[in-house]
């Protein structure tokens, strides 16, 4: 090697994902597959995943929808029931389940993060300021400032012994999805979305086996018979001791026995 030739480097895949999402398995049947390539982790905030993707800090990332698709592409996954996260002493925690219209007297937080895609008026009282992240709010309800409306995925993530949480039967939902630059869907990508959507590994989008594989794959089928006229092939020759039907010493058919002393002809006189 020259001094001016670099060396490439050698393939890798960075995925991202928001808070609440738990990519283990994923990334298990990855390195099952593909344990040549490694995987990478990033975790990213769910207001920052999107301008991750683009500028190229990861090739793809488990988002909450909605993102925008002009330049991003995005495959719902699953979606979340949504939940009042509150202090367990609450009226709220003797309830199996909760409306909006049940927060209303109710300061509920709305942190500059929030995930939820709130169509119209928010729910409860409004706070004197928002708090930044989540994790801030989440300190807040346990210090009684307030209850906070999340994906259950987050409530379970900032699980405290001194909060609970129930579900908000008419609250927006939170979508997960799988998202990557429209533009730079490489082989990877394409192969990390066959994990994600349950593809086998000998489905057709995955990658093509090695030539050594192949070769091995041809080996291990059976070839056609050749010779013989039909599908039976040639024919076998009769076993030593087995009749044919014909009389091996020219006789009549079945090979019947001669008379006395083996001899062919008419059968011997009786005395």
């Amino acid at each position: 090697m020259t001094g001016s030739e670099v060396p490439l480097a050698s393939p890798m895949f960075r995925l991202a994902y928001v808070p609440g999402v738990i990519p283990g398995k994923w990334v298990r049947i990855w390195n099952e597959r593909l344990p040549d390539i490694p995987l990478t982790l990033t975790s990213v905030s769910a207001t920052e995943a999107a301008d991750t993707l683009r500028a190229g800090g990861a090739d793809a990332g488990f988002v909450r929808l909605p993102v925008d698709r002009t330049d991003l592409s995005a495959i719902p996954l699953y979606t979340e029931t949504t939940v009042v996260l509150v202090p367990k002493d609450h009226l709220v925690a003797a309830a199996e389940e909760v409306s909006v219209a049940d927060l209303a007297d109710d300061i509920v937080l709305h942190p500059l993060d929030d995930t939820l895609d709130w169509a119209g008026p928010l729910p409860g009282r409004p706070a004197n300021e928002r708090p930044a992240t989540t994790a801030d709010a989440v300190e807040l309800v346990a210090a009684g400032i307030g209850l906070l409306v999340v994906p259950q995925s987050l409530a379970r993530l900032h699980h405290r012994k001194d909060l609970t949480y129930r579900p908000v039967s008419d609250a927006p939902e939170s979508r997960v999805a799988l998202s990557w630059p429209e533009e730079r869907t490489t082989d990877l990508v394409e192969e990390f979305i066959g994990i994600v959507r349950g593809r086998t590994v000998n489905s057709s989008r995955g990658r093509r086996p090695a030539p050594a594989q192949e070769q091995q794959a041809s080996k291990a089928k059976p070839k056609p018979k050749q010779g013989g006229s039909g599908a039976g092939g040639a024919r076998r020759k009769p076993a030593a001791g087995k009749s044919t039907g014909k009389n091996p010493r020219g006789g009549g058919s079945g090979g019947a026995r001669t008379g006395r002393g083996g001899r062919g002809g008419k059968p011997g006189r009786r005395s």
